[in-house]
């Protein structure tokens, strides 16, 4: 299950997930958590403080890739997509 602080909602473009104010290292946790869940569609959308280097190799190690989609002050937003 994500943090509890952590925000997570379904939409027609993927599942979202906002870690944005949260320590290190909770993000992670909570973006690993969510894509734990069987429920969690293909794609999921990351709204993130920073780029989140450390959680790249993980994301591999699981099967799913990633990409910036926006870059902006104060957020940075993840395309993750679950490869087949």
């Amino acid at each position: 299950m994500p943090h509890p602080l952590a925000s997570d909602w379904h939409d027609t473009d993927g599942t979202h997930i906002d870690v944005r104010g949260l320590p290190p290292p909770e993000p992670m946790v909570a973006i690993l958590a969510l894509l734990a869940k069987p429920d969690t569609h293909d794609r999921v959308i990351v709204h993130h403080d920073r780029e989140p280097i450390f959680l790249y190799p993980e994301l591999a190690e699981r099967g799913w890739s990633h990409e910036i989609i926006a870059r902006q002050a104060g957020e940075v937003r993840l395309l993750l997509t679950r490869q087949t």
